[in-house]
This record gives C-alpha cells, sequence and structure tokens, in this order.
C-alpha cells in the first residue's frame, strides 16, 4: 500500500468519525450555484468560496474550462438539481497557459511518462511509449486568463440548454493573494436574457 494511499484512508477515517449528521443532507445543493474552476492544487473552492458540504456543486478540470462535459454537468445542476447561479472561475498562473496543444500532442507523440518544464520549455524522455490519439483533443490551452474566462462564459451563455434566468459570473483567482477578481466583461456576457 502506497503512503499517499494510507494517508487518505487514515483521513477519512478520522472524517467518517465526526461525520455527524451529514449523511441526511439533502441532494440538491442547499445554496443553489455551481461552480466551475481549475485542478490546480492551489485553488480550494471551499475556502476561497466559503462551502460547506451541502452548498453548492463543484465541477473542476484542466483550467476550469467550460467543456461539453461541464455544459452537461451543470444542466444536470440546474435541471434536476435547482441550481440558478453559476460561476466560471480560472485563476492566475494556470499551468494550462505554459502550453499550446500542438505541445501537447508532441509531448504525448514522445511519451506517455510525465514531461518536465523549465527554461528552455518542456521536455520529454522520447521513450517510444508516446501516442498520436491526443491530436483529437481540444485541450482548451490557455492564453490570455480574461479572455477565457470570456469565451467560456459566452459558451454558457450561447448554449441551448441553458436558460436565459441562469445567472452567469465570471472570476479570475489570482493565486498569489487569495482574491476572486471580477472578470466585468464575462459577467455582462453572462447578464441574464
Amino acid at each position: 500500500m502506497s503512503t499517499i494511499l494510507k494517508e487518505i484512508l487514515a483521513a477519512n477515517e478520522a472524517y467518517a468519525k465526526d461525520f455527524g449528521d451529514k449523511g441526511n443532507l439533502p441532494m440538491p445543493p442547499g445554496r443553489h450555484f455551481a461552480i466551475v474552476t481549475c485542478i490546480d492544487a492551489r485553488l480550494d473552492p471551499a475556502k476561497f468560496a466559503g462551502l460547506r458540504e451541502g452548498d453548492a456543486h463543484v465541477f473542476r478540470n484542466a483550467g476550469g474550462r467550460v467543456t461539453e462535459d461541464a455544459i452537461r454537468s451543470l444542466v444536470v445542476s440546474y435541471k434536476l438539481l435547482g441550481t440558478r447561479e453559476w460561476f466560471v472561475i480560472h485563476h492566475t498562473d494556470c499551468g494550462m497557459e505554459y502550453a499550446d496543444s500542438a505541445t501537447i500532442n508532441s509531448l504525448l507523440a514522445q511519451s506517455l511518462k510525465p514531461a518536465k518544464l523549465d527554461e528552455q520549455g518542456w521536455h520529454d524522455t522520447k521513450d517510444n511509449s508516446g501516442t498520436t490519439d491526443g491530436e483529437f483533443i481540444n485541450w482548451l490551452t490557455i492564453d490570455d486568463p480574461i479572455r477565457s474566462v470570456c469565451v467560456d462564459v459566452k459558451r454558457l451563455r450561447s448554449h441551448p440548454l441553458v436558460p436565459g434566468y441562469i445567472k452567469i459570473y465570471g472570476y479570475l483567482f489570482d493565486v498569489k493573494t487569495g482574491i476572486l477578481n471580477e472578470v466585468p466583461e464575462a459577467t455582462k456576457i453572462g447578464k441574464e436574457i
């Protein structure tokens, strides 16, 4: 058993001892909102948004992008579970800013092992374990974080399964200060229609 697995199981055992009546929380989120944000380990939506179990839906993916799966999840979130407000939250210094789709595809073609980033760029082991299947994925890399928030809010606002009464906000989390900064252009795009 790995050290990480042991640590997680021990933490879960301690958590379950104090679980209390959380087993009685209703399925719909109590505060009726959802967040789409990045997988970056420096972001803790429960802390930066003041969440407790049962408060909100939180969807995470690389870059916090509004993918087809994020849209699927958000539609379920409002249609079946009653969310009425959505937050698209990207962040500063996102790893998705450090590579474009061509770079990611090239790295995957060279090796399936983790790549390394240094002053000269991305490097791989070139161990011939790579694949070209990655060429078919839109990696949704980020060249401008403010623009990416706007693009994602627009993707939601213009989607035929997203009703006009859903409020959609765009924010950029600053990883150096912990502050959520509104992207006014994105929030304007996301206004109720």
